[in-house]
């Protein structure tokens, strides 16, 4: 199977490339949002990325200075946002003709070229080398183990513009054997769950939550500036969409930066070896998350995975399939997807808050996953805020609770 990762990488620009890198971004920006208004021109909105080709790649080519495959990774994220409007309306949702204003640019291998100690960037008027900024360690970091191993192939990468630093989101992966084992990630050790949504961007199966509260109403707030500019149509207009953009992307970054960091702290505090999150192809369907909320799951999680490395603590992803529906407790899987925060089963009465309910599932799908045969598996457990779950859904409480184990009762903390 294949195993992706992503290694942020910060890269010194000097102001010269940095000016070019700056223009191409506004070119990259600009032909999104011009396939994405062609795409809403006529009768129904257009998104193949086939037929926005045929009919935009031409004009782009002659209006911009872009690379030729910086204008088609331009006409698939105008398609993508596009397609993401018309599922909305599909459910009954209410959604608009997206626009693109975060300083950004996807490179493939035609477009940048990675050396051991730089990149080879493509803009609109030539290319620009950028040496990377390495931490001091040579062993036991993301661009150690993925980005400079031999084992991982590098499939490309997103530059980044925020608060004066360039970050390029290197892109690798690599085909692996299914565990069946983990004998040597998880022994004598315990999997910290990690459930993502909407209404709380993380909850943990220790019981700790994250609301999504703050990230809700600056995600409002920035809408609806973004709206107000874009029924100006002008220059200026766009140049400060790109501002409100930046500002948006800034504040957001730091929240998750926290969010990481918090997570990561709550493993090391319980000694968890393993953060399991949920895997994210398919999220937006699943929880009925806009793109933006997309991008955090994606961005927490990258964060997440670069400082846990830092420590030991793998993070992993798992098949999200029922996780929401299934009983922690029992192990019952509803007939029906839940539709508000309380979970109660049907089966064994067992209630809590639907997410923290999730989380522990997501903990006990990897610990099921990574478990060997009946009677070889070594002693792990989902971490809980007292004791953990064993592989069978068994609480197994501390041991110094252990002459009151037959009594437990969780209390999610808010």
């Amino acid at each position: 199977m294949e195993k992706r990762r992503t290694v942020p990488v910060k890269l010194d620009v000097d102001s010269d490339d940095a000016a070019l890198l700056e223009d191409t971004i506004d070119e990259f920006l600009w032909a999104a949002d011009y396939v994405t208004r062609h795409a809403f021109e006529g009768e129904y909105v257009t998104t193949s990325k086939t037929t926005l080709h045929d009919e935009t790649y031409e004009v782009v080519r002659e209006e911009t200075s872009l690379h030729s495959n910086h204008v088609q990774a331009a006409r698939n994220k105008a398609a993508e946002g596009c397609k993401s409007v018309v599922e909305k309306w599909k459910q009954g949702k209410k959604a608009s003709m997206p626009n693109f204003t975060s300083p950004h640019l996807v490179y493939d291998h035609r477009t940048a070229t990675f050396h051991d100690d730089y990149v080879s960037l493509a803009t609109v008027d030539g290319r620009i080398e950028a040496d990377y900024v390495l931490p001091d360690e040579d062993r036991g970091t993301p661009h150690a183990e993925y980005f400079f191993s031999d084992e991982y192939e590098t499939t490309g990468a997103e530059l980044h513009y925020s608060n004066g630093n360039w970050m390029l989101h290197i892109h690798t992966k690599t085909d692996v054997e299914p565990d069946t084992s983990a004998q040597d990630t998880t022994e004598n050790s315990t999997v910290l769950g990690v459930d993502l949504g909407v209404n709380n961007l993380a909850v943990a199966s220790t019981g700790t939550f994250w609301t999504g509260d703050e990230f809700d109403h600056w995600r409002r707030e920035y809408e609806k500036r973004r709206g107000d500019l874009q029924e100006h149509g002008t220059r200026w207009a766009h140049e400060n969409m790109q501002a409100v953009g930046r500002k948006e992307e800034g504040r957001f970054k730091i929240m998750l930066h926290r969010i990481s960091n918090e997570l990561v702290a709550e493993a090391r505090d319980y000694e968890c070896s393993v953060i399991a999150f949920e895997d994210l192809t398919d999220i937006r369907d699943r929880t009925g998350a806009s793109w933006g909320h997309k991008w955090a799951f994606n961005r927490l999680y990258e964060y997440v995975e670069y400082k846990a490395a830092e420590y030991g603590i793998e993070v992993e992803q798992v098949d999200p399939e029922n996780t929401s529906r299934r009983c922690s407790h029992c192990g019952f899987t509803h007939p029906n997807k839940r539709h508000d925060e309380a979970f109660e089963c049907l089966k064994c009465d067992y209630e809590n808050h639907a997410d923290y309910n999730a989380a522990k599932n997501i903990g006990l799908r990897y610990l099921r996953r990574n478990q060997t045969g009946s009677g070889g598996g070594v002693p792990v457990g989902v971490r809980l805020n007292s004791g953990t779950l064993n592989a069978n859904g068994e609480y197994d409480p501390p041991a110094e609770d252990s002459a009151r184990a037959g009594v437990h009762a969780e209390s999610p903390r808010l």
